[in-house]
C-alpha cells in the first residue's frame, strides 16, 4: 500500500507532535503538518452551530466541552457537538448494545468493518447509504483526496458506501521491551520470535526491576487471549497470509493452522510463567499502569507511547529505557502488525432526516484538511503549544487538553508517521525513532480480515465465537490439549456455513486485491 508523506516531514525529517487506534487503544497521533504551525482554520459560515450527535470511543479522560480547545473547535467548525464517549475497551461491546436497541444515535463510529453486528445493521437498513450522496466526490475533494488509499472500497458493502473512513496510519503499534533489562542480564535485542521468548523467560526469572519472586510479569494486554499482543505475533506465523481450503475458500485468519500455531505460544507463556496467570481478565488501564509502575517487560501500543511510557517508568525505576522491537522473524513472517490505513468508520443514522445528511457529510469535508488536523494535534497556538527550533512544542495546557480524544469526532488525514513521534521528545529523539521503524512498512504486513467480510461469516460467527473463545483459553492455559483444539477448529472448517463464508471471502480478497 503506498504510503503519503508530509512536506513538512520531508523538509524536517521529524516534527515533534503529539502523537492513534485499534484495533487495540488509539493514540494522539502527529498530525500532517504540510500547514505552517499557528495557520488556523477559518471558522464554517453558519447562521447557527450544527447539533451532532455522535458515540464515540474515549481513550482519555473524558473532556469537558466548553474547556480551550473545544470551545475553539466548536466554533470553527460551527457545531455544537453532543458526544457520548466510550472508554476504548468497553467500546465494541457498547456498540453491540446499540445496535441491538436501534436507538442509535445520530452519528456513530464503527470501528471494526466486518464486525458482524455492524454488517447486520447495514444490511437491515439502519445507515444511510451514502453512495447516491458522494456522487463522484465532486463536490467532496477533500473526502476524495486525503482518505487512505482504498479506503472507500472497504467501506463498500455490495458495491454501495455506508461509512465516511477514519484515517490512520500503517506504522502505529509495536512490541516494545525494557531495554535496561536486557542490558543488565546481557541479553541481545532479539531479532526472531524464539529469541523473544527466551528473553522474556530469563527476565521473569531473574527479575531485574526488584519486583519480587513472581512479580515480574513478560508479557502483558489486555482481554481475549493477549488482546492485540497477539497480532504481531500471528503475523510472524503468517497469521495475515491467505490460507485456503481444499475447496478454495479463504479460511478466517482466528481458524487457520496459524493462529492454533499462536494458541500453542501462547500456551507456552503461560506454562513458563511469562504471562500473568490471570491475563485473560486484565483490562487496559490495569495492562498500562503494570508497565508504567515498572513491572512488566513488554508490553504492545502505539510507537509515540515509547517515550511517555518511559518517562513515567523513571518515576520508580530511574534507569529504565523503552525501545521498540526491531521486526521480530518468525517461521513465516515478522511480527509486525500493520494497519490499513482506516480505523473503522463514522455511520449515519438512517434517522436522520435527508437534509441533514448533507450537513453532515459537509462537516466531513470541511475538517478533512490539513488545516483541521493540525488544530486537532496542536490545539491553539499560544494556549496549547509554542513553536520552538520550528517544532511544535505542547504547553502544560496542551498536554492535558489534546489528547486521543479530539481526534475522535473527525475523519483525520491518512499519513504514515502520525503514530511514531511524541511532541514531548526531542526533535532528534523523533527523527531517530522515525528512521528506526520505517523498516515496519517493508516487513510488516495487515491483517485482510481487518477490511474484508462475508455475509455468510456475519451470520454464522456469533453463534460459536464464544464456544470457541473458550475453547482457545482452555488451550492456552493447558485445560485441554493442543490436539482436542485442533479437533474442534476441524470441525467449524468442516461445516457447510462456514465453507460458504470461505469462498464469500476468497471472492472479497480478490475483488480488493487481485
Amino acid at each position: 500500500m503506498k504510503r503519503a508523506k508530509s512536506k513538512w516531514v520531508a523538509m524536517t525529517a521529524a516534527v515533534a507532535i503529539l502523537a492513534g487506534c485499534s484495533q487495540t487503544a488509539e493514540p494522539a497521533p502527529a498530525p500532517s503538518t504540510a500547514a505552517k504551525p499557528g495557520e488556523q482554520p477559518k471558522p464554517a459560515a453558519a447562521a447557527e452551530p450544527l447539533k451532532l450527535q455522535m458515540m464515540v470511543p474515549s481513550y482519555a479522560d473524558v473532556p469537558k466541552m466548553d474547556d480551550e480547545y473545544w470551545s475553539e473547535y466548536q466554533k470553527r467548525t460551527g457545531t455544537k457537538l453532543e458526544l457520548q464517549w466510550v472508554p476504548s475497551g468497553d467500546y465494541d461491546t457498547k456498540f453491540d448494545l446499540v445496535m441491538a436497541s436501534g436507538n442509535i444515535p445520530e452519528i456513530i463510529v464503527g470501528n471494526s468493518l466486518g464486525r458482524p453486528t455492524l454488517m447486520n445493521a447495514v444490511k437491515n437498513g439502519a445507515f444511510w447509504d451514502l453512495t447516491p450522496f458522494l456522487g463522484d466526490f465532486s463536490k467532496y475533494p477533500n473526502l476524495k483526496k486525503y482518505a487512505a488509499p482504498k479506503a472507500w472500497d472497504f467501506l463498500k458493502v455490495d458495491g454501495k458506501i455506508y461509512g465516511v473512513p477514519r484515517n490512520r496510519t500503517q506504522i502505529d503499534p509495536s512490541l516494545k521491551i525494557r531495554k535496561d533489562w536486557l542490558d543488565k542480564l546481557n541479553i541481545p535485542v532479539p531479532t526472531t520470535v524464539d529469541e523473544y521468548t527466551a528473553a522474556l523467560k530469563k527476565i521473569v526469572d531473574s527479575d531485574p526491576g526488584g519486583n519480587g519472586k513472581g512479580a515480574t510479569i513478560g508479557l502483558i494486554n489486555e482481554g481475549f487471549l493477549l488482546a492485540s499482543a497477539d497480532q504481531p505475533i500471528l503475523a510472524a506465523f503468517g497469521g495475515f497470509d491467505p490460507a485456503y481450503n481444499s475447496e478454495g475458500g479463504m479460511i478466517h485468519k482466528n481458524l487457520t493452522p496459524a493462529y492454533t500455531d499462536l494458541v500453542a505460544w501462547t500456551r507456552k507463556l503461560y506454562q513458563d510463567g511469562i504471562i500473568s496467570k490471570e491475563f485473560l481478565s486484565i483490562k487496559n488501564t490495569q495492562a498500562e499502569q503494570l508497565f508504567t509502575t515498572g513491572r512488566v517487560a513488554s508490553y504492545l501500543r502505539n510507537i509515540w507511547r515509547d517515550y511517555s511510557f518511559e518517562q513515567e517508568i523513571k518515576k520508580v525505576q530511574p534507569e529504565a529505557q523503552v525501545i521498540s522491537l526491531p521486526p521480530l522473524k518468525g517461521p513465516k513472517g515478522y511480527a509486525i502488525w500493520l494497519q490499513p490505513g482506516t480505523l473503522g468508520a463514522f455511520y449515519i443514522s438512517k434517522q436522520v432526516p435527508e437534509a441533514k445528511v448533507k450537513q453532515i457529510l459537509d462537516y466531513f469535508e470541511r475538517t478533512m484538511t490539513e488545516e483541521f488536523q493540525n488544530l486537532a494535534y496542536y490545539g491553539i497556538e499560544g494556549v496549547h503549544y509554542k513553536v520552538v527550533d520550528g517544532s511544535p512544542q505542547l504547553t502544560d495546557l496542551g498536554k492535558k487538553q489534546i489528547t486521543a480524544n479530539v481526534q475522535q469526532p473527525l475523519p483525520l488525514l491518512f499519513n504514515d508517521w502520525a503514530k511514531v513521534v511524541n511532541p514531548a521528545a526531542s526533535k532528534a529523539y523523533n527523527d531517530a525513532k522515525l528512521k528506526e521503524v520505517q523498516v515496519y512498512a517493508e516487513k510488516g504486513k495487515f491483517d485482510p480480515f481487518a477490511v474484508i467480510f462475508s455475509d455468510s461469516w456475519t451470520a454464522v460467527w456469533p453463534k460459536y465465537e464464544n464456544e470457541w473463545k473458550s475453547m482457545v483459553s482452555k488451550a492456552a492455559m493447558g485445560e485441554i490439549s493442543m490436539d482436542e483444539y485442533k479437533a474442534y477448529v476441524d470441525k467449524l472448517n468442516n461445516m457447510p456455513d462456514f465453507k460458504k463464508a470461505y469462498q464469500e471471502f476468497a471472492k472479497k480478497y480478490k475483488e480488493y486485491y487481485g
